[in-house]
């Protein structure tokens, strides 16, 4: 018989793998086996970790259907663990049905209506800063994040119910940051926090639909496409959808405005460069989604700071049958795991890639480089559906800030980031300051050497 070729790998311990030293530190262990093993690492019997453009494509777009983000699930089965039911947690013909259902309202002349709307809200958010005064930015604009993606899906603004929400998101964070967690129907203190923070957040959402039903418009947000759908969706499924599409989409955006943030704090250069780009593009005025095209050097600053922290920071398929990757072996059953923060940061495709260069995306060879060297979104037919969405509002929003306020850090945070569903930043508190006409004069000067 031909002999099998397997991928190395860390050793681990012989009973619980590398099971331990992932969960102490999932991005320094991730980062440190992709350096020494290369772009196939075994990290245990039935886990593979991929480090390459050609291979991270081949699995997320999946031209040959071995590669599925759920295995079991679909085909009449359902997706079990705790969590909403809804496209993302679906596969087959389920998911490309719920897919197709919920794609219009993401087409972009929807998305580009609702920037008004971003910048309206991120005013009001703007208008209770204080200058001077350190504040949790991450509390702040995720309240902000919920509030507009509330009003895509479904035109109405959450208020007062939101901390529901946020104790939900709170909740399933805690969950899914270690490998090492019970599953959910072992009553721990963390599983009950969780059970109790979803059973709110499912009322809240019956709440919100049964009064979406009783003043019947001409809509196209997500909740009428979900009502119109030619198979009637159940009350439950109607509420998976949007728990899912609400916890994803705001505490995402969220966490990639405050990375912005924390780097453009550290960075006065390249905070100069911006604000000298919306003074040429805005002249003082808001900026609106029409603006988009033109603010080149603030869609790189957000860029640049989703491939330092990617919010999806690790994605990963299961293999249905044998097959072969980067010359090795992959057994049927095999989980695939792709890191964004490790390719992200892989010096092979991007200079100093530890450092925070956003002129980097305005390079020619930028437009040339491997599609999935960069991959913030996922990839593939599962693409992130909201990614339009979720780059208007952090231009927009970096954008609003930018001209108002110059942030700094404030004395002794220490900042960390918590790979959860998504990477979060802890201990990220900022001061704003009053940015004058003067200063940003004084600003730009000094970033062009004056």
């Amino acid at each position: 018989m031909p002999q099998v070729r397997l991928p190395p790998g860390p050793q681990g311990h012989f009973i619980a793998g590398n099971l331990v030293e992932f969960s102490e530190d999932p991005l320094g262990f991730l980062t440190r086996c992709a350096r020494e093993y290369g772009d196939v690492v075994r990290l245990g019997k039935r886990n593979f970790l991929l480090n390459h453009p050609d291979l991270i494509e081949r699995v997320l777009v999946n031209g040959d259907g071995n590669f599925v983000k759920l295995a079991g699930v679909g085909q009449g089965k359902r997706h079990k663990g705790g969590f909403p039911e809804a496209m993302m947690n679906s596969e087959g013909e389920d998911w490309l049905r719920k897919r197709r259902l919920v794609q219009p309202a993401f087409h972009r002349k929807h998305v580009a209506a609702c920037g008004d709307t971003v910048v309206a809200l991120t005013e009001t958010m703007l208008q209770t800063w204080r200058p001077g005064d350190a504040r949790d930015v991450h509390a702040d604009v995720s309240a902000l994040a919920l509030d507009i993606v509330s009003r895509f899906l479904f035109h109405t603004p959450i208020d007062d119910e939101a901390r529901h929400v946020a104790a939900a998101v709170d909740a399933v964070m805690r969950h899914t940051d270690s490998p090492l967690r019970p599953p959910i129907w072992v009553p721990t203190p963390t599983n009950l926090r969780l059970r109790r923070a979803l059973g709110r957040l499912n009322t809240l959402l019956a709440t919100l639909v049964r009064r979406y039903r009783e003043q019947p418009e001409s809509r196209t947000d997500l909740l009428a496409l979900l009502l119109s759908a030619p198979v009637p969706l159940s009350e439950t499924q109607l509420r998976d959808e949007l728990a899912t599409m609400i916890m994803s989409g705001h505490e995402t955006t969220a966490d990639a405005l405050v990375w912005a943030w924390y780097l453009l704090a550290q960075h006065p250069e390249a905070e100069a460069l911006l604000v000298a780009e919306l003074e040429t593009v805005l002249g003082g005025r808001l900026p609106g989604a029409e603006d988009l095209p033109r603010l080149r050097y603030t869609e790189a600053v957000v860029k640049e700071a989703m491939r330092l922290y990617s919010p999806a920071w690790i994605t990963s398929r299961e293999a249905l049958r044998d097959c072969e990757l980067g010359g090795f072996h992959v057994p049927a059953g095999t989980m695939l795991a792709v890191s964004q923060w490790v390719t992200h940061r892989d010096a092979r495709y991007f200079d100093a890639p530890e450092s925070f260069r956003p002129e980097r995306w305005l390079a020619e060879d930028a437009q040339r480089m491997h599609r999935y060297v960069y991959f913030p979104f996922g990839g593939g037919p599962r693409f992130c559906i909201g990614s339009v969405l979720a780059m208007m509002e952090t231009v927009l929003i970096t954008a609003c800030v930018a001209r108002r306020f110059r942030l700094e850090l404030a004395p002794g945070c220490v900042v960390r980031p918590r790979p959860a569903l998504a990477l979060q930043p802890l201990g990220v508190r900022l001061i704003p300051r009053h940015r004058s006409h003067k200063t940003q004069e004084g600003e730009v000067r000094h970033a062009a050497g004056a």
